[in-house]
């Protein structure tokens, strides 16, 4: 901050970045931006964090990042009620055997350490968002709950934003360099950009129900499900545990579209309704909360204007199946918090920031399609799909939650061909591909490659194969502003990683011993070399200069 306009105006505070937005995606982007050193100022009009439990589940790649960013643990403790859940169930009613599980394990088998360190977390929206704030607060952002922001004007220099206390009354002015907008499907801040959306639009619509039941338990009984599909015409639902004891959701569907209305929603009819969908005419039922909502298949048709980005629902919207939405808005966070910090930096051009939209509106398109086709498999309540529409059996979930690609953007090397979501998972160092995850040993530490990736560029290279990549990069970290790592993979002493297992670190990237492969600091591969070049420190430069924008 300018400590001289500051004090001349109390009321004016200049930060690089204003986050407009304090759910999931707008407090991830401060946890991402706050790892990173970059000055922010989050602002929410909500006097505080989720109180209903929503949007709980988190996938691999979602957890990945959280690992990277020093926060998994604390998320895994909030979320230990729920760690043995893991199937979904579809069924006429829970009373007896009837019916059949969607699948019973996230990770039968246990096969997806192979291609991770982290696995999948089921931790409601209203669990995980204070364990996001704390994080955040601790790693220095400054988060303004009970804040909203009145107006804003973006121009060449920058972005000047008025913000009002809704506690005091108070207003402000902000100027910014950047603005991230994470406020939310009826974003106001796309709305004044004037952006518009492409897709099917609305979905279906739902009332989520929270309520009390000491005996449902009972009737549950060992099944441990994410959740269960009720499938009875007359009272169909989303049944989903909050504790597996006495709390529970129930998604009931509601029709806007035929004059339904939420008043018609009575304690009296969310009961009857939530009875027959069990099977149990009897069951202890005690309504405490409910809360409607809207599944949506939408996409903005850009994703920045000048200075201004969206992120997460204000960027796409899509139907809950899956939890898509909000590992697909977190993943928007991780993959613009490190462009701006390189920009911001000075060691990246602002051509590096228009890769944001190249790289993150494919894949919402892509994964919004999945989300609707998941939505017809499962039978969500409500739904009800166009004909020839929805897809077969939505099998290979990690094809959409671990492999997506970026065939164009900050990328070199890529084949621009290539479908953003592939038809079967290959992590094999393709560029524009996450990384491959492998098991290395680190000054006398364990740990995967993938916790190397989150505050520089990293170069990776045979430790025995004198190929001049890990010297040229050295060089180049020494010459510019370009935070660059550089690391040998091998069994020598030269080497600063010593790999795991029988798989050759050249084999795992699809590169040669004597190759080079560079991945950014969001973990995805920006290139690689097959082998030796003639001047090694002349071909990275000049990668680093196409991918960085600064050539």
């Amino acid at each position: 901050m300018n400590q001289k306009a500051a004090h001349a105006d109390p009321m004016t505070h200049r930060v690089p970045v204003l986050i407009v937005g304090g759910s999931l995606v707008g407090l991830s982007t401060s946890v991402f931006l706050g790892r990173l050193g970059v000055p922010h100022t989050l602002v929410e009009r909500h006097a505080g964090t989720s109180i209903h439990p929503r949007g709980r589940g988190n996938n691999v790649r979602t957890m990945e990042l959280f690992r990277t960013a020093g926060v998994e643990p604390m998320i895994r403790q909030a979320a230990a009620t729920l760690a043995d859940n893991h199937g979904i169930l579809q069924t006429p009613t829970l009373v007896g055997d009837a019916g059949e599980w969607l699948f019973r394990e996230i990770d039968a088998g246990g096969g997806l350490a192979r291609f991770s360190p982290s696995s999948w977390c089921l931790c409601s929206q209203n669990d995980l968002e204070p364990v996001l704030l704390d994080h955040a607060t601790r790693l220095g952002g400054d988060l303004r709950y009970a804040t909203e922001l009145l107006s804003f004007d973006s121009g060449p220099s920058g972005v000047t934003a008025i913000l009002k206390s809704r506690e005091t009354g108070e207003h402000t002015t902000v100027l910014a360099d950047y603005l991230v907008a994470a406020d939310g499907p009826r974003s106001p801040v796309r709305e004044q950009l004037g952006i518009g959306q492409s897709g099917p639009g609305d979905l279906f619509s739902n009332v989520s129900i929270t309520f009390r039941s000491r005996r449902l338990a009972d009737v549950v009984g060992e099944r441990r499900f994410i959740v269960c599909y009720l499938t009875d015409p007359a009272a169909d639902g989303a049944l989903l545990p909050v504790d597996n004891r006495a709390n529970w959701v129930f998604h009931a569907p509601w029709h806007p579209e035929r004059g339904e209305t939420l008043e018609e929603f009575t304690d009296e009819r969310c009961v009857a309704h939530i009875r027959r969908a069990i099977g149990v005419d009897d069951l202890d039922v005690e309504i405490t909360g409910r809360a409607p909502w809207h599944a949506a298949q939408r996409v903005a048709r850009s994703y920045r204007s000048g200075r201004v980005f969206l992120a997460g629902d204000s960027a796409h919207e899509m139907s809950p199946t899956g939890a898509f939405g909000s590992n697909t808005g977190i993943q928007d966070a991780h993959n613009l918090a490190w462009k701006l910090a390189a920009v911001l930096g000075g060691w990246a051009g602002d051509r590096l920031l228009d890769s944001y939209d190249a790289e993150r509106r494919p894949v919402a398109e892509a994964t919004s399609a999945r989300a609707a086709a998941r939505s017809a498999e499962h039978s969500h309540p409500g739904y009800a799909p166009a004909p020839g529409t929805g897809g077969g059996p939505q099998r290979g979930i990690l094809n959409v939650a671990l492999g997506y690609r970026y065939p164009q953007g900050a990328v070199v090397g890529a084949d621009p061909a290539i479908p953003v979501v592939p038809d079967r998972l290959d992590l094999s160092g393709e560029p524009g591909s996450r990384a491959p995850h492998m098991a290395v040993r680190h000054a006398g530490e364990r740990i995967s490659t993938l916790d190397l990736y989150e505050r520089s560029l990293v170069l990776l290279s045979g430790a025995d194969a004198h190929s001049g990549w890990h010297e040229a990069a050295v060089r180049l970290a020494a010459q510019t502003s370009v935070p660059l790592a550089s690391y040998r993979l091998g069994e020598g002493p030269d080497a600063e990683l010593t790999p795991e297992g029988d798989t050759h670190w050249s084999a795992a990237h699809g590169t040669t011993p004597e190759g080079a492969v560079l991945v950014r600091p969001d973990g995805f591969v920006a290139w690689r070399s097959a082998g030796p070049v003639p001047d090694a420190e002349s071909a990275l430069r000049q990668v680093l200069g196409t991918l960085l924008g600064s050539v």
